[in-house]
């Protein structure tokens, strides 16, 4: 069942500030959604015990994704629950961004519902959260598709010649940030942007910021079917270098600006 989008956090910011809040966003993941968000919340916890929430949000899922979050939720406290109609993955991200960063963390992490990464490669990241406000992974021995790989391999020429930056896994959904970075970064990405994540990767490389490239496991998928496949996967790739051309024209816009001022 189609739910309206939301634009308010789920609940009040907690009275204490949380370390961490963990974000996903889902799409049509019944097969493993409760798998990966009781696995996760249990490395969550580990961690930080109460200072930590998941926010999970559920892009307008067909199938029975959002009844079994709902379920997760009333049973965790913890695990908190956005539901919003279909938006495409950048919009179901920067969703979930706004709704972490209304609850006043000090660090936001970001991994995928898909259960292709393992939660033990968090405890990587995390140990390296003082040296950087952006820590990022890599897919190790990435397990997708052929085509995906291409396209990969074409964002990253587009990067290297649009910003003379060599981020190795631009788009990978396993990102620990300080939440005053993801703040001030979310001011300038455009709203509509297909994939949020490459531009907070431009963004904290070009503020000179070590990305650390942590190796972390990815597997094959399991459950669940890719939605972006074939032609549509073409047509995205060409939607993001549209959009990385445009945000290089906006960063030397700003850069004027601020120089002028």
């Amino acid at each position: 069942m189609s739910r309206p989008l939301m634009n308010t956090p789920a609940v009040e910011p907690p009275t204490h500030r949380l370390q961490c809040v963990l974000v996903m966003p889902a799409y049509n993941e019944e097969g493993c959604i409760q798998k990966v968000v009781e696995a996760w919340m249990t490395k969550m916890r580990a961690w930080f015990g109460q200072e930590t929430r998941c926010i999970v949000v559920n892009d307008g899922s067909r199938d029975r994704t959002g009844e079994l979050l709902d379920a997760l939720a009333a049973q965790d406290p913890q695990v908190l629950v956005i539901h919003q109609k279909n938006a495409g993955h950048g919009g179901a991200l920067l969703n979930a961004y706004r709704q972490a960063l209304a609850l006043n963390p000090e660090f936001v992490f970001h991994v995928d519902s898909d259960d292709q990464f393992d939660p033990d490669d968090f405890d990587a990241l995390w140990q390296r959260r003082a040296e950087s406000p952006f820590v990022l992974g890599y897919r190790a021995g990435r397990q997708d598709a052929f085509h995906r790989l291409v396209i990969t391999r074409i964002l990253h020429v587009v990067l290297t010649l649009s910003f003379g930056l060599n981020i190795r896994d631009s788009n990978v959904p396993f990102r620990l940030m300080t939440a005053g970075f993801l703040r001030q970064a979310l001011a300038i990405i455009p709203g509509q942007v297909f994939a949020p994540n490459i531009f907070l990767s431009v963004i904290a490389a070009r503020q000179g910021c070590d990305l650390m490239h942590l190796p972390v496991r990815h597997v094959e998928r399991k459950t669940g079917k890719v939605s972006i496949v074939r032609w549509k996967l073409l047509k995205v790739c060409w939607r993001c270098v549209g959009e990385v051309t445009a945000f290089r024209r906006q960063l030397a816009s700003l850069g004027r600006a601020g120089r002028s001022a």
